[in-house]
């Protein structure tokens, strides 16, 4: 199935590894011309490597950090001179750090609403005019399985990306006349450095072997098996698509039947 993709521009957030680095393959699998960054210029490079050695396709290096203004800017910028156009945004950040609510401090609160909130606003401000001048345009936010069922000692995750998908619904509405979408993916337990990362919190909170606390996780989902990060890549394609133009407004779950409510 041809997705329409070729020659698109996407800026993928946070792709140095993990969801991030998986959806830049894919969308560049696709044909896209993929922007990725990172704070971490070595690692992005290296990535954006593999990506253009892997797929062939035409992809941008950047050190950006998605808290600061100016980072934003001159990575939208630069991805435009690079492009002359910009179709696609993922915005993807790392995750919080994990706490009760009386273990986090306020400069904790501070740097998870900057990261995750406030990045997700900034960069979305600053592609909306590229949108609006190509004819429309994706937007499509990362969050997390916890906006649909919060999640224990994951207070951070569980208040501030439920503001993202707020702000994701109402965009949706005003964007909508300009052929721009904007939807949500929720990943539930794709394997990456993260999850490693929650099952060894797990393992210490518990006092189990890190392997129990694994077998524990995987045991909870119904499709027996924590997700590839290829998973979630698809599921990103396929919204960026033109496959996908008639959905907006959407939070997507992408977590092997993970969560079991209704809505």
């Amino acid at each position: 199935m041809d997705l329409g993709l070729t020659g698109k521009v996407a800026i993928v957030a946070a792709s140095s590894r993990g969801l991030g680095k998986a959806a830049a393959m894919g969308l560049a699998a696709e044909g896209a011309r993929v922007v990725m960054c990172s704070r971490n210029e070595v690692a992005v490079t290296k990535a954006a490597d593999e990506v253009r050695d892997t797929t062939k396709a035409e992809v941008l290096a950047l050190s950006a950090d998605v808290t600061k203004v100016e980072d934003v800017r001159r990575l939208v910028r630069a991805a435009a001179d690079q492009f002359g156009a910009l179709n696609i945004l993922l915005n993807n950040a790392g995750g919080p750090p994990v706490g009760r609510f009386e273990e986090i401090t306020d400069e904790q609160w501070q740097a998870s609403y900057e990261l995750n909130l406030l990045s997700t606003i900034r960069l979305t401000r600053e592609v909306i005019p590229h949108m609006r001048k190509a004819g429309g345009g994706r937007i499509i936010n990362v969050v997390s399985i916890a906006v649909k069922e919060p999640i224990e000692n994951l207070i951070l995750s569980n208040a501030i990306r439920a503001g993202v998908v707020g702000m994701a619904k109402t965009l949706a509405s005003e964007l909508g006349k300009d052929q721009i979408t904007v939807n949500n993916i929720c990943p539930g337990r794709i394997f990456t450095e993260r999850i490693r990362n929650l099952i060894v919190e797990r393992a210490r909170r518990q006092g189990i072997p890190y392997e129990e606390a694994k077998a524990a996780g995987q045991a909870d989902i119904p499709l027996g098996r924590y997700g590839d990060p290829q998973d979630f890549a698809n599921v990103v394609t396929f919204l960026a698509s033109d496959r996908a133009s008639y959905i907006t407004g959407t939070t997507l779950l992408v977590d092997g039947g993970l969560y079991r409510g209704l809505m």
